[in-house]
């Protein structure tokens, strides 16, 4: 008789991140190096002059705390994570294109409408991760916030695919605790203001439900998976 048993959560995560590695290994540093290209071309030529955000209740009950800068720079990771777990091409070119769609959405907004942050009264130079990032990321392209738009869109299919896999819930909830760790960083790093991520939010929910709302393969497991074309090709 066969083993009717089924496969470990952990095992079958395992088996999804070596298949078609060369593809994952190439495609998610390129899409990452091209998305930075294009915004820190929009950010240095936008086509108007730039709008500054207003500042709300919310910016001010969050105050400026240095310490969630690794938290802030955690993004590169974190959004690595969804796509390193699929396990056919076919997932991989829907999310590649979900997430490249929610990118430009964002930078046509950006080139259109350029937005920037206000001045904080903060002397950066007593903080020199933070000092860094400003000046490596200037106050612009602030809305809406595409760090937090990525990191929902992250979010939703990370805890999709965690479902799927049957991962116990303590990952699940590791998984929202960094989604919403990375969101209140950009608060607190004061790289954004509650505005941009309200934006972002809505841009990252809407495109992530959009994405994951049609093939029935997101939410099935096991040999089901085979079925509707969404395991191992």
């Amino acid at each position: 008789m066969k083993n009717s048993q089924p496969t470990p959560w952990y095992r079958q995560i395992a088996a999804a991140i070596i298949q078609h590695v060369y593809l994952k290994n190439i495609g998610i540093p390129l899409f990452i190096g091209l998305f930075f290209g294009a915004y820190f071309y929009v950010l240095k030529v936008p086509a108007y002059p730039t709008t500054v955000m207003p500042i709300t209740w919310l910016d001010q009950m969050i105050s400026f705390q240095p310490w969630a800068m690794p938290l802030y720079v955690s993004l590169w990771v974190y959004v690595s994570l969804p796509p390193a777990l699929l396990a056919t091409r076919r997932e991989l070119y829907r999310y590649g294109m979900a997430m490249g769609g929610t990118c430009l959405l964002g930078l046509i907004v950006f080139y259109f409408w350029p937005t920037a942050v206000p001045a904080a009264e903060i002397d950066w130079a007593r903080h020199p991760g933070v000092e860094f990032l400003k000046n490596v990321d200037a106050a612009g392209n602030a809305f809406p916030s595409l760090h937090v738009a990525t990191a929902l869109f992250s979010g939703i299919w990370l805890g999709q695919l965690l479902r799927r896999f049957g991962a116990p819930r303590w990952s699940r909830l590791v998984n929202w605790l960094w989604c919403i760790g990375i969101i209140y960083s950009t608060l607190a790093t004061r790289q954004h203001v509650a505005v941009d991520v309200w934006g972002g939010l809505m841009l990252g929910g809407v495109a992530a439900w959009l994405s994951l709302r049609s093939p029935a393969c997101a939410t099935r497991t096991g040999p089901d998976l085979k079925e509707t074309g969404c395991g191992i090709d």
